[in-house]
């Protein structure tokens, strides 16, 4: 019998690889899959606001209140939601936050009024709450944390590629299904974009493992290589209860680190429309496909960051140097806004950065907390940081409403990229560096 091996400073054998080649063929696919449809369903409400926005006589703020209470039903079940999938197990906590959020997104196309528009987002981030940080949790079980920055870059391009695809896609559907049935585009666009996501529900019912030990798919060796490895890595962090988790300065301060980073995506992500249409760009097709672009660039840059991290196992310099990059690159947007070429290539930067420093900063909590530590831990963190998602979308609409532009809201969203690479750099760097 061949046994698996990695060698004394923790640098993996060619078997060690293909065991883990092997795990993220299994796995990441599917995961990649959900959170597209998770993210398209999610941030849709911008490109729905092309057409949405003007039929039910919605105010920017409005909207970008409406976009934002997302969050808030999301911060509320957090840290449950992801205690419950570590208890009951992935595969069926995943596929139950779905279904329920593929259903409540399709009915957003019923949506009549700002109240109506309000509830149904709220009841939407419920639904949701705990899928993104439950993946990153559940990576946590298949891959040590050497490791662990490529997987999650894997996981996280698919917020670039639902901007890549989901772009296009969502303009073709305002601009050829407008009328159809008898109803608008935006109405059709939250109910096919609403379909794969429970299609997905019900394959991760099926597909993912909960732990190691039950991954018939791995042989014994393999599993048991995996197995020592996550026991290794478990033994060096933090487990505990959520008053000590919360009373651990690190976390706090990673928190506010991941409050700045989603700043600027959700600011970029649920804007990016409003601000290419505000470049003189009319048609909804061009829009998406226009959007299209920075989120191509983001996907290539996140990889080979993320390489360059893993390999140097550095995190804190990596991070901080995507957080300056993205406000630089939206400063760019806003000096140049009466060129749609300079100005595009500025958000392109802006979203590279950011897709950067995503995967990247995820290296942090999960390397330093283990166990119900690490699914409060995570969950924390996440919440507090999505809070952003909240804030900044509806600051973004005040903004546009006062001063009738999307300029200053821009450099809001680099200023704080700036205070999250200070934060990230506040660290020490054994909090890390893995």
């Amino acid at each position: 019998m061949t046994t698996l091996t990695a060698d004394s400073l923790g640098r993996p054998d060619a078997a060690a690889d293909a065991v883990y080649r092997k795990v993220a063929l299994r796995l990441i696919p599917l995961l990649f899959l959900c959170y597209i449809a998770a993210y398209l369903d999610r941030v849709n409400v911008g490109f729905a606001k092309l057409q949405m926005q003007q039929a039910l006589q919605f105010s920017d703020s409005v909207y970008g209140f409406g976009a934002g209470i997302f969050f808030i039903g999301y911060f509320i079940f957090e840290i449950p939601s992801n205690v419950m999938l570590h208890r009951v197990g992935a595969g069926r906590w995943i596929a139950r936050i779905m279904v329920s959020w593929a259903i409540l997104s399709a009915g957003m196309m019923f949506v009549n009024s700002a109240i109506s528009f309000y509830v149904v987002r709220f009841l939407l981030g419920v639904a949701e709450a705990g899928f993104f940080p439950g993946i990153i949790l559940y990576l946590t079980y298949w891959f040590p944390a050497a490791r662990r920055g490529r997987a999650t870059s894997l996981f996280l391009a698919a917020i670039a590629v639902a901007g890549l695809v989901g772009n296009p896609v969502s303009g073709w559907i305002l601009h050829s299904l407008n009328g159809v049935n008898g109803w608008q585009g935006w109405q059709w666009l939250f109910l096919l974009e609403a379909l794969p996501s429970l299609v997905l529900g019900v394959l991760a019912w099926f597909w993912l493992e909960d732990r190691v030990k039950n991954a018939q798919w791995l042989t014994l060796e393999e599993r048991d290589l995996i197995a020592r490895d996550i026991a290794a890595e478990e033994a060096t962090k933090v487990d505990g209860s959520l008053g000590r988790v919360l009373a651990d300065g690190k976390v706090w301060l990673l928190a506010l680190v991941y409050f700045a980073i989603v700043s600027g995506l959700y600011g970029v992500t649920f804007w990016l429309p409003t601000i290419i249409k505000g470049l003189g760009v009319a048609d909804p097709l061009q829009v998406g496909l226009i959007g299209a672009v920075p989120w191509a660039f983001g996907i290539a840059a996140m990889f080979l960051v993320a390489r360059s991290a893993d390999a140097r196992r550095e995190y804190r310099w990596h991070t901080a140097a995507s957080c300056v990059a993205a406000a630089a690159g939206l400063v760019i947007s806003v000096a140049f806004h009466a060129d749609v070429m300079l100005a595009m290539a500025g958000l392109t930067i802006g979203a590279m950065g950011i897709m950067c420093a995503l995967p990247i900063f995820w290296s942090n909590p999960t390397a330093l907390l283990g166990g119900t530590a690490a699914a409060m831990g995570i969950a924390f963190i996440n919440s507090v940081g999505n809070l952003a998602g909240f804030a900044i979308p509806w600051l973004m609409g005040v903004i546009k409403d006062a001063t009738h532009s999307t300029d200053l809201g821009l450099h809001m969203l680099a200023g704080f990229l700036v205070l999250g690479a200070v934060a990230v750099l506040l660290l020490k760097k054994r909090a890390v560096t893995g």
